[in-house]
């Protein structure tokens, strides 16, 4: 399958990987031809620059696997949605506050992907954040002319993921690999650890990534590991996150530095330490 230029993150995303594909690209398999797994899917950055002919990808925000699955199913439709959404700042509170109706579940999947996309486009800088409630709670962007309907991108991700074998989950990270095997590569971007604060999590969902789950994480690689399984991993590099990786002889452990231009806060956006863990030699 040729690479197509315009496959490409239809959202900006939290964490998107667009800085660090150079750097995976760099300690990717030559030969790799089995099954490539993502249970991490996000923004899908890493997805749609490498666009495998075959792949299992997850995440465990529903929303956004419901958006994959429209794109794929009925692109027009959706695009016919999100013409009809306006970037206009009370418009915009009334369709973030969808989420606070009981009812909500039952809308229409494709108008339910057309929220997802205007909200990404209109938000402020392009954040997904959910209250404890798990309801959308990012305000209002103000830009003067947010590409909303990005028609070319759009149709392009859905003849890919029609054109390759994608199955979408929306699960557990440790389910969403339970099929893995021997030949197999698995890419992991978990929520990333953080030095300040290692209990709570940015807000992509409710149930949080904590420390707890960092762990759940390095033991599920080891078990990729014996399983005769490729993994590469992305994180945060931090003191915990060199106790959990580095200590390991059989895995290659690398930090490299990235910009990180999507934060809350504009102080703790720049340039930032990341690592890049594999156990498999280039």
């Amino acid at each position: 399958m040729t690479i197509n230029p315009v496959v490409k993150p239809f959202l900006k995303w939290a964490g998107g990987k667009r800085y660090l594909i150079s750097e995976i690209k760099q300690r990717w398999p030559a030969t790799f031809k089995g099954t490539y797994f993502e249970p991490f899917l996000g923004g899908g950055a890493v997805l749609f620059s490498l666009q495998p002919k075959k792949a299992v990808v997850n995440d465990i925000n529903s929303e956004l696997i419901n958006c994959y699955k429209v794109i794929r199913d009925n692109v027009e439709e959706l695009i016919q949605c999100l013409r009809h959404h306006e970037n206009e700042e009370s418009y915009y509170y009334q369709v973030r506050d969808w989420d606070r109706e009981c009812t909500f579940r039952q809308r229409d999947a494709t108008e339910r992907a057309a929220r997802i996309i205007f909200l990404n486009k209109t938000c402020y800088n392009g954040l997904f954040r959910v209250n404890s409630q798990g309801q959308f709670n990012v305000p209002f962007g103000r830009y003067k002319a947010p590409n909303i309907v990005d028609v070319i991108v759009l149709r392009a991700v859905s003849h890919y993921l029609n054109e390759a074998d994608i199955t979408f989950l929306n699960t557990d990270f440790s389910e969403a690999t339970a099929t893995a095997k021997r030949g197999d590569l698995v890419y992991f971007d978990p929520p990333y650890d953080s030095n300040t604060d290692p209990a709570s999590f940015t807000g992509y969902d409710v149930k949080g990534f904590d420390r707890e789950q960092q762990l759940r994480l390095r033991l599920l690689t080891d078990d990729l590991h014996k399983r005769g399984c490729k993994f590469l991993l992305s994180n945060a590099y931090t003191l915990y996150t060199d106790s959990l990786y580095r200590s390991n002889p059989q895995y290659h452990f690398d930090i490299v530095e990235v910009p990180r231009p999507i934060n809350s806060n504009a102080a703790k956006r720049g340039k930032v330490d990341e690592i890049l863990v594999r156990n498999y030699s280039i």
